[in-house]
């Protein structure tokens, strides 16, 4: 189905949902690109519902759904003809309204989430920011966050100093290994070379264990931009 087809039948559908499911929802768009999930080989992310506006009551939340064309057309061509793309438009348009009446009943992660937003603003900025942000954001796999477009993996190896081995960590159904010398925990490594990279940024974060002597004191995070490399097997 090429994307204008796509577009219609988002619009077709979206006149069906019965108008007091869209309150608060500003547009249902369609986007031509491709969101593989960070871990999963065979999975894609077909949409998403992005908060835009509220005023800290919940109830006024407004958001934005957003398809990805390109996840449907490579969902479909894992399917080999047996993708039913109208089933699935449905379904997934079905469960990004949910997220959003969820937003609208839990201030609480509301709050959390735009704060995560703030501190990830500021990290791109090289601002200082809570080494933590990430976990505030959308939790997407076990150690996998989510905060607008950028997508954090938490390392499980602990911190310390990078080995002569490097960070491994899997991406999109591929294992890579990261080669980061001198690396001190906290630390946030942006990764250059994956296959089916994500819509942001994709973030390996190495993080400090939690210890008394690190309670009272900021933590000065490290960042780099670093190549992964895939490994065999």
């Amino acid at each position: 189905m090429r994307v204008d087809e796509f577009r219609s039948l988002i619009d077709r559908l979206a006149r069906e949902v019965p108008a007091h499911f869209r309150d608060g929802i500003v547009a249902i768009d369609v986007s031509p690109k491709t969101v593989p999930h960070p871990v999963r080989g065979d999975v894609f992310t077909l949409g998403e519902c992005i908060p835009l506006e509220w005023s800290g009551h919940g109830a006024d939340l407004q958001s934005r759904i957003l398809l990805y064309h390109g996840s449907f057309a490579a969902l479909a061509r894992l399917d080999k003809g047996d993708f039913d793309w109208q089933r699935e438009a449905r379904d997934t348009l079905s469960h990004e309204l949910r997220h959003h009446l969820e937003w609208r009943a839990n201030v609480a992660a509301l709050e959390a989430y735009d704060w995560a937003a703030e501190q990830n603003f500021a990290r791109r900025d090289g601002e200082r920011f809570d080494p933590a942000f990430y976990r505030s954001g959308e939790a997407l796999a076990p150690g996998v966050y989510r905060v607008d477009d950028d997508v954090f993996l938490e390392w499980d190896g602990g911190g310390g100093r990078g080995t002569s081995d490097g960070y491994e960590f899997w991406w999109h159904g591929r294992r890579y290994v990261v080669r980061a010398p001198g690396v001190r925990s906290p630390a946030f490594l942006t990764l250059e070379g994956l296959t089916d990279s994500p819509a942001g940024d994709a973030i390996l974060v190495v993080p400090r264990k939690a210890s008394l002597i690190h309670l009272w004191r900021r933590s000065v995070v490290e960042q780099r931009v670093v190549r992964a490399g895939s490994v065999p097997g």
